[in-house]
């Protein structure tokens, strides 16, 4: 025989255990506070991130293209503030903590060129599409943890708008030799 809750009996049960959850009426809900709340220029000054002028393009292409209200990115990597890049391949060379922070430290540099194109980082609307690219050993198969360097920066600064489509993938190589290499499409105000 199964067993059957009647009708009424679950009802009774649903609505019990349903006004035992109680809204605190002065906490904003996930959508109230993606919109109220939604500032990059100010998140980047509490994470203590300082954005620098964005580097030149080593060949004949330019950092960023806008067509319409999306920029596409042109792919950057771990140039650190002492003018050095992150080098090595992940798996052989470097940990995927070293991999992980070489991410975090292209993405930062994408945003200096995002603030170059706009002005301010408040006018972004959508991380839209990431294609993260790890110079990586050839049994090395971790790449997604590498590039989430990359994405939880850009969801720590832009909050739900900071969620993205992607693609991390590993490479033989890349040019000079640097651990990560990473490119993106972005959503921006008209």
């Amino acid at each position: 025989m199964k067993n059957k809750i009647p009708g009424v009996l679950f009802l009774s049960l649903y609505i019990v255990s349903c006004s035992s959850i109680q809204k605190d009426e002065n906490k904003p809900t996930v959508t109230e506070e993606s919109f109220s709340d939604y500032d990059p220029e100010a998140k980047l000054k509490i994470l203590g991130i300082e954005l620098s002028d964005p580097s030149a393009p080593v060949a004949n292409y330019v950092n960023a293209v806008r067509v319409g209200n999306l920029i596409f990115m042109a792919g950057k990597g771990p140039l650190q503030q002492n003018g050095e890049n992150i080098t090595g391949k992940v798996g052989a060379d470097l940990s995927i903590e070293q991999g992980y922070e070489a991410a975090r430290i292209t993405a930062i540099n994408q945003l200096s060129v995002l603030k170059a194109e706009l002005g301010n980082l408040n006018k972004v609307k959508k991380i839209v599409k990431v294609l993260g690219m790890v110079n990586a050993a050839p049994d090395f198969t971790e790449h997604p943890k590498v590039v989430n360097g990359y994405s939880d920066l850009m969801v720590e600064v832009f909050g739900d708008k900071g969620k993205h489509a992607r693609a991390a993938v590993g490479m033989g190589s890349l040019p000079g030799n640097i651990a990560v290499e990473i490119e993106m499409i972005v959503e921006v105000e008209q």
